[in-house]
């Protein structure tokens, strides 16, 4: 069993940025590729990024690509979502995800996560 637990989020006005932290309990953390996800309010859950197991491959969605920057500290069981040049359509409830079954590949459909974690707010004020 994976817990996650984010962390970092807040009002944050257009053009700012913020750094979300998901901190992970388990021993098998490294393991599992991760990703980040959003909702807004009467939307969909979707993709934001992910990362692999090492950190050597990422995959962005399109409308933060340039903006947003995922990395991880496997030592730390923790993932970061850097998050720049924010803008108003940003504003959701972001969520952490583990694939406990991919390692090496990040997938965008929510249903191949296997553990999430309680989400966090980021409000972007225009």
């Amino acid at each position: 069993q994976v817990q996650l637990v984010e962390s970092g989020g807040g009002l944050v006005q257009a053009g700012g940025s913020l750094r979300l932290s998901c901190a992970a309990s388990g021993r098998t953390f490294s393991s599992f590729a991760m990703g980040w996800f959003r909702q807004a309010p009467g939307k969909e859950r979707e993709f934001v990024a992910g990362i692999t197991w090492s950190g050597g491959s990422t995959h962005y969605a399109d409308s933060v690509k340039g903006r947003f920057t995922i990395s991880r500290d496997n030592a730390k069981s923790t993932v970061y979502l850097q998050m720049n040049s924010l803008k108003p359509e940003d504003t959701a409830v972001y969520y952490c995800a583990a694939d406990r079954r991919r390692s090496t590949i990040v997938t965008e459909n929510p249903s191949d996560y296997d553990y999430w974690g309680q989400g966090t707010q980021v409000t972007v004020s225009s």
